[in-house]
């Protein structure tokens, strides 16, 4: 049986101001395999997207340790946490987080420059024919569509080949139709690439269509599904 992609070991995480300390999230353990999708799940504010965050190392836990690729996370300091993530780690948030001032094919290139890939453009045009853009190259973020713009993000997140993608309401700024396509191109991108997928959603027809469903309630795993093997 192949190594965990990720372990996340009793990992909490407060905060605190003059009111006195917020426990966010309570001593969460769980691991995840290779190819292996997971839909992380819960009510607002139960603590989902605190939970993404620190499996990117992008933010960190009061306790407990995430190890990615075999690597403890919090034993780097903020560069090479982020030097991990540029090679392992693709992003997919709710509101697409491109940059306006570059063209969608710079929007993808761009992480395959900061790698110093010599094939960027190369790469960056391949990926966007992929994903069904190839006459908007040149087109910047304003002018695309909602669901073009999330198009372009999938894109920038899948040209590096993570072996993590990590995707935060991916539909959430989407009308249904769109939203659906864009979830049907995710799938099936994970799918061809062989990536882990960590996918918060409220979507329960999305959640439902990955291997397990993590939900959290209150900062504490209540529970860990699998509905495709029912």
């Amino acid at each position: 049986m192949s190594e965990p992609i990720i372990e996340v070991k009793r990992i909490s995480k407060q905060v605190s101001d003059a009111t006195g300390t917020l426990t966010i999230l309570h001593e969460i353990d769980f691991a995840l395999r290779p190819r292996e999708s997971v839909a992380i799940v819960g009510a607002s504010g139960s603590g989902k997207s605190t939970l993404l965050s620190i499996i990117a190392g992008l933010d960190v836990p009061s306790a407990g340790t995430v190890r990615l690729a075999g690597q403890d996370l919090f034993a780097l300091d903020e560069d090479a946490r982020a030097e991990l993530r540029s090679r392992q780690v693709g992003f997919v948030f709710q509101s697409f987080q491109l940059l306006g001032n570059l063209t969608a094919l710079e929007n993808v290139m761009l992480p395959l420059e900061l790698m110093g890939r010599s094939d960027a453009r190369a790469a960056a045009v391949e990926m966007l024919k992929r994903v069904g853009l190839g006459e908007r190259l040149s087109h910047y973020p304003k002018v695309l569509s909602g669901g073009e713009q999330q198009r372009v993000a999938l894109a920038r997140a899948f040209v590096v080949h993570p072996a993590l993608l990590l995707a935060d309401e991916p539909t959430g700024s989407l009308d249904f139709a769109t939203g659906e396509k864009v979830m049907e191109l995710m799938f099936e991108m994970n799918r061809e690439s062989g990536t882990t997928l960590v996918l918060v959603t409220h979507d329960r027809a999305i959640a439902e269509r990955c291997d397990r469903q993590l939900r959290i309630d209150a900062g504490r795993l209540v529970a860990d599904a699998h509905p495709m093997a029912a």
